[in-house]
């Protein structure tokens, strides 16, 4: 079994022409069918679909769109497009490709997106995606042989400074394209917060992307490379992104507090050393809102006593009572961030093709860690508090458009927005053909690193410096020996 589900993971590196599996070709027709079905989501907010549209341009740039509207749906099913499709064919092959499984019609959103999804969009958000794949796999498997097994044998602090600041290049691909390619304003409110804290940051969880926005706050505040993230175990298994996840150090939990209790305590245990910077990032309502959800959290306060919140949910307080104990010697705040969006909440492809949203909203408050109640109890009682008020600025900011306290952060800098940009490009250009035209080595390389990833990734293990083996080994030796 466990070799199954390794082949699943390599199985999806047959994309880059490195190896193959059944699985793979499941995966991308589902992978492919989901952003097929998201495309036109996004499409029906403009009372369009495959369906109903009819085309009113001139042939050629029917074409062009019906074009770029086929390509997501087939972007990651390679075998079709062995041969060219004529035009009746591909719109034939989207209808019965992007079909929902009740055959039912693709409802609109509630409200249109604060931009069109246009021909460019479409292709600009399907280039966008190829790049941040390419590059993403690109960088795990040739640096982190260097950065997490070779160096962590010696020292884990400059692992992980190497590892932070090599990938925190990386993510600064994501702050750029919501800023500067899709022009989405981000505005902070609140407190003034300082440069490279170690810092535990709640944050409410409005959408599947919030997390990503919290990387334009670590951006100026020069912590990008060190922010990680308690997340469900499910998404570990997302493939690329999930060996991310793992080098990255990120804590994936069940969502069962007689599983993650455990993990919690091991994984937080090796977080503590004062001298590796750390943005520990918590989304206590464990899940993202929803007005089902909304209403079984306000069912739930109702019956317990607990204050009925309309605008987030309940928080669950056994986690975050967890991670200040376990920190607490060695954080210097509490971020409490509350993220409101202008229009509507986006999803991942909105971000991706640039649609929405108009503008994010992000409220801080710096917290000293030692003004946080140290009993469990009352550190509950603390964070309830503090979601009511995330509730009530939630409540203002739907009346008013804005939080309180606006500050001026300065904006990213373009220079080095392109600078990024054109390493990481270059970067994995290089690699690329270095891969596939240079010597076999390269390519026995690029399998290898493959497989530790995977292995480590499904096992869930991370390397320790011999000097730690070297004394388990003594005291092994130590104990057999008496």
């Amino acid at each position: 079994m466990g070799l199954g589900c390794l082949a699943r993971e390599i199985g999806v590196l047959s994309r880059f022409g490195i190896a193959f599996s059944g699985s793979t070709l499941r995966f991308k027709d589902g992978f492919g069918r989901f952003i097929g079905r998201e495309v036109l989501k996004i499409s029906s907010s403009s009372q369009r679909s495959v369906e109903s549209f009819k085309f009113q341009q001139s042939p050629a740039i029917s074409e062009v769109f019906l074009s770029i509207c086929f390509l997501p749906c087939c972007v990651f099913c390679p075998q079709f497009l062995y041969q060219i499709p004529t035009r009746v064919e591909k719109e034939s092959f989207c209808k019965s490709f992007l079909k929902m499984e009740d055959c039912g019609p693709v409802k609109s959103e509630n409200r249109l997106k604060h931009r069109p999804l246009t021909p460019l969009r479409l292709l600009r958000g399907v280039i966008c995606l190829v790049v941040f794949l390419s590059t993403a796999f690109t960088c795990l498997v040739y640096f982190v042989p260097v950065a997490v097994v070779v160096l962590r044998l010696f020292s884990i602090h400059y692992s992980r400074k190497t590892v932070s600041f090599l990938f925190g290049l990386w993510l600064s691909l994501w702050p750029s394209l919501f800023e500067k390619i899709n022009k989405t304003k981000v505005v902070f409110s609140g407190d003034s917060v300082p440069m490279k804290e170690r810092v535990l940051l709640i944050a409410n969880h409005r959408t599947e992307v919030d997390w990503m926005y919290l990387w334009d706050l670590a951006l100026r505040k020069g912590s990008l490379g060190f922010i990680k993230y308690i997340l469900k175990n499910s998404l570990m298994k997302l493939p690329i992104f999930g060996w991310g996840f793992h080098i990255l150090e990120f804590i994936a939990v069940e969502r069962k507090w007689e599983v993650d209790e455990q993990i919690l305590h091991q994984k937080l245990s090796t977080l503590k050393d004062p001298k590796d910077p750390l943005w520990l990032a918590l989304f206590p309502e464990g899940t993202d809102y929803t007005d089902q959800k909304s209403k079984n959290s306000q069912k739930f306060a109702a019956e317990t006593g607990l204050p009925v919140l309309k605008n987030v949910l309940l928080p669950k307080t056994k986690g975050f009572h967890a991670c200040l104990e376990a920190l607490r010697g060695s954080l210097d705040a509490v971020y409490d961030v509350t993220i409101a969006y202008k229009n509507q909440c986006p999803s991942f492809l909105d971000n991706v093709f640039g649609v929405d949203p108009s503008e994010v909203h992000m409220h801080v408050r710096r917290i000293p860690v030692e003004e946080i109640p140290g009993s469990e109890t009352k550190a509950s009682s603390w964070l309830i508090e503090k979601f009511q008020k995330k509730d009530q600025l939630l409540s203002d900011f739907k009346i008013h458009g804005h939080f309180p306290d606006e500050q001026n952060e300065n904006e990213i800098s373009t220079f080095k927005s392109l600078l990024s940009f054109t390493a990481i490009v270059s970067f994995t250009a290089i690699f690329i053909y270095f891969t596939l035209f240079s010597v076999v080595w390269f390519k026995v390389y690029v399998a290898l690193s493959c497989a530790y990833l995977a292995l480590a990734t499904r096992f869930n293990f991370q390397l320790m410096p011999l000097s730690y083996y070297v004394h388990a080994l003594h005291n092994s030796k130590k104990q057999n020996s008496e």
